[in-house]
């Protein structure tokens, strides 16, 4: 391979992605859409845990708090009058746009309401504290019925812009022969939003305010020392992550099309630190590939219960789709955490570097002395 191919692999390899993901409407079927689909709301969820918990080094297992705040945010202010069973909901009936916006923000309201704890506390006690989010978000969501619907959960208002539903029909559209329903329009926003997620990310991780965090996560003194705001950071980095989740939880219900409490326990916040572990902490990219895993695995096990062997059907008394996925997924963990610390993302490093791609990472950057500022620079 000639050394100017060799330099131009990574962006035709990109290039050759975008374009397999724009097709792949057009192709697969109404299963496969919608497994992706939930593996790009994950996605952008766990970007924002990465930042936390990889960049950052600070533990939450309130994730899935946050994400809830960014569903049920996004159908009490687009949704209105609802009434599913015998539990009348309310809502603002504000353009879906605008409900959206207004779901992220609250997401992120909540997490710098939560930030001043965050600030102080790290590892297994700031873990615990966020834990409380989970059981606290879990009473409200079962308690607030006007808001949340209860038990019965509240359905999604379609998402809309300039006039167009991202749903089944209005407008009726037909591309190359396919007809696009709800979840062939719904794949190019969730695809647009984990983009501009991804991209909004890497802006942040790769600038100034990314290695103040890096070096926060190596040493609060030595960060303090520089001159950086240690308590500043983590607090913002908790309310950056917690919009991240607002943002999944928001796509989370345009998929769903209704959302009941019982989607955001604490086991999904233990899912999204598997994400992230098995992704390899601290990357952006890794953090999607392990969202994409954790999240698809048990779908294409149930799915697929009846032709894989030692998986058993729900409710025949043997191991089900969701009891095998959690083996791999702690089987996954084990050996991640033995032969591979730096996850999917520091193999396909290792890989490109045998492969003579890519040149050994270099050591970890430094804060650069003096007082840092949080303005991320856009290239």
């Amino acid at each position: 391979m000639s050394e100017t191919l060799r330099r131009r692999a990574p962006l035709l390899g990109w290039i050759a992605l975008v374009v397999v993901l724009l097709l792949l409407p057009l192709y697969l079927e109404e299963f496969w859409l919608q497994s992706g689909l939930f593996a790009m709301a994950f996605a952008i969820a766990a970007i924002g845990l990465t930042i936390l918990v990889g960049t950052t080094g600070q533990l939450s297992l309130g994730h899935a708090f946050f994400v809830a705040i960014g569903a049920y945010g996004y159908c009490y202010l687009a949704g209105g009058e609802d009434v599913p069973g015998l539990k009348a909901t309310s809502g603002l009936e504000l353009p879906p746009v605008l409900a959206m916006a207004g779901a992220i923000a609250l997401a992120a309201l909540a997490g710098a309401l939560f930030s001043p704890i965050a600030g102080r506390l790290r590892g297994i006690y700031l873990g615990l504290a966020s834990l409380g989010l989970v059981f606290l978000g879990q009473h409200i969501m079962f308690n607030a019925a006007d808001i949340t619907g209860g038990f019965n959960g509240r359905d999604a208002t379609p998402f809309s812009i300039a006039g167009f539903t991202f749903a089944d029909g209005d407008p009726d559209l037909t591309v190359l022969g396919v007809e696009f329903g709800g979840l062939e329009k719904l794949w190019y926003l969730g695809l647009a939003m984990l983009v501009f997620a991804a991209w909004v990310a890497r802006n942040i991780v790769g600038t100034r305010p990314g290695r103040a965090l890096e070096t926060i996560r190596d040493s609060a003194v030595a960060a303090a020392t520089m001159g950086v705001d240690v308590r500043a950071y983590r607090a913002g980095a908790f309310m950056v992550s917690s919009a991240y989740a607002g943002a999944g939880g928001a796509l989370i219900a345009l998929v769903f099309g209704r959302i009941v409490p019982e989607s955001f326990g604490f086991v999904l916040s233990v899912e999204f630190l598997v994400m992230v572990v098995i992704g390899g902490l601290g990357s952006i990219y890794g953090a999607v590939a392990g969202a994409v895993l954790v999240s698809m695995l048990p779908r294409v096990l149930d799915n697929y219960s009846d032709s894989l062997p030692l998986v058993s059907e729900p409710g025949t008394g043997g191991v089900g789709p969701s009891q095998a996925s959690r083996f791999i997924y702690g089987l996954a963990i084990i050996l991640v955490l033995v032969y591979a610390p730096r996850g999917l993302a520091g193999l396909t490093q290792r890989w490109r570097r045998r492969r003579g791609r890519e040149p050994p990472s270099p050591a970890p950057a430094q804060a650069p002395a003096g007082p840092v500022t949080a303005t991320p620079s856009v290239p």
